[in-house]
């Protein structure tokens, strides 16, 4: 059955948290937000800015603060009695603006968003962004420039168009219409066509610390006494952080330091039993959760061995159980390389629907035998 359209979820939406577009604060990016005003108020701004860094740092969230901004501003500032204005020291846009009552309704004539579509049944959003959606560019540019003023295209995330779709863009971008900006946002640029990233001003955003994380919680209504274990299993991202407290990640993160405290040999029917918890439809989201968190795992046991225990446990004894498993770079590299060969086999277990119990078990396996070679 088809989803209804106002039913339907946005591609560029994290699940329990609003949507960019309504994001009124955006945490931890102020360098890139300082760097996008320095060039608009010395009359530099580019037609393309490629907005890059980890999945859910606030990149979207920029985009949209960007274009607000940008859509209220008039093309030519006028000059007030005592001269020209002084240049904006915030991409801050009054909710009350008649620009951003229009983003917010979804309805702004002079914003196009550039994201994956439904498919003609309306019963599955595309895997990639096609063709098809960047062709609407054309009508849009035709109907926007009617209605004057700056307009604005977001493309949210550049890494989901497909090959066609990224040379509609990059032609785009080679010839840019008249008072256009085109804001691409993007998780891995180094995926991008080498000309698209040529076209375009990069603005980098960074990972956020555990205040930056915790007050973006917040400011999407969930509040938490786990700030700093959310940030540094979340890698300092809000969007995983949100998806970890939506899925209770560090509860079951918690279960799994637990397990593994018993290495170099972990307790049998405890492992069985948390295998178990992944099967059928059910266990469906908890089966990807766990691999999530197994990856997680490993990456900060193969980092412990380089850099030492982290300096914020994601769960408690988890600092005292990386130094045991990964006491110096060799025992590093070898995690490193488990790391690797369980995201392979992770992949080829999904591709070919392996029991998840049966995938789950092995992996644990496969970290006893580590631990046991290096300690």
């Amino acid at each position: 059955m088809a989803t209804a359209p106002e039913d339907r979820p946005l591609p560029d939406q994290i699940e329990g948290a609003p949507h960019p577009s309504e994001t009124a604060t955006l945490y931890g990016q102020s360098r890139a937000e300082a760097d996008f005003l320095e060039a608009f108020a010395s009359g530099r701004l580019h037609s393309g800015w490629l907005i890059t860094g980890p999945q859910g740092v606030g990149k979207a969230t920029l985009a949209w603060r960007m274009s607000a901004f940008l859509l209220s501003q008039p093309l030519v500032a006028a000059d007030d009695m005592f001269g020209a204005p002084p240049p904006p020291t915030s991409l801050d846009v009054d909710d009350d603006h008649p620009d951003m009552r229009l983003i917010r309704s979804g309805a702004h004539p002079r914003l196009f968003t550039l994201r994956r579509a439904w498919d003609d049944k309306g019963d599955k959003l595309k895997s990639l962004i096609t063709v098809d959606e960047v062709r609407k560019l054309k009508n849009f540019f035709m109907m926007s420039a009617a209605d004057g003023g700056r307009r604005v295209v977001i493309v949210d995330p550049a890494d989901e168009m497909n090959v066609n779709a990224a040379n509609a863009i990059l032609k785009l971008l080679e010839e840019p219409p008249a008072d256009a900006t085109i804001l691409i946002v993007s998780h891995q640029p180094s995926r991008l066509l080498p000309t698209i990233r040529s076209r375009c001003r990069e603005l980098r955003c960074g990972l956020l610390g555990a205040a930056d994380v915790t007050a973006a919680l917040a400011a999407a209504d969930i509040q938490t006494d786990a700030g700093e274990a959310l940030t540094a299993l979340s890698g300092g991202s809000v969007g995983e952080a949100i998806r970890l407290t939506n899925l209770d990640g560090l509860a079951l993160y918690s279960e799994l330091i637990s397990l593994f405290n018993g290495l170099p040999r972990f307790d049998r029917p405890r492992g069985l039993k948390l295998a178990d918890s992944c099967v059928g439809k059910a266990g469906a989201t908890r089966f990807a959760l766990m691999l999530d968190l197994i990856d997680k795992f490993l990456a900060r046991t193969a980092r412990a061995g380089l850099q030492g225990p982290p300096a914020t446990q994601a769960a408690q004894g988890e600092a005292l159980l990386l130094a045991k498993l990964s006491p110096h770079d060799v025992a590093a590299r070898r995690w490193a390389a488990l790391a690797q060969d369980v995201s392979d086999r992770t992949r080829h277990g999904k591709a070919v629907n392996l029991d998840p119990a049966a995938l789950i078990l092995d992996t644990l396996f496969k970290i006893e035998q580590v631990a046991q070679d290096v300690t």
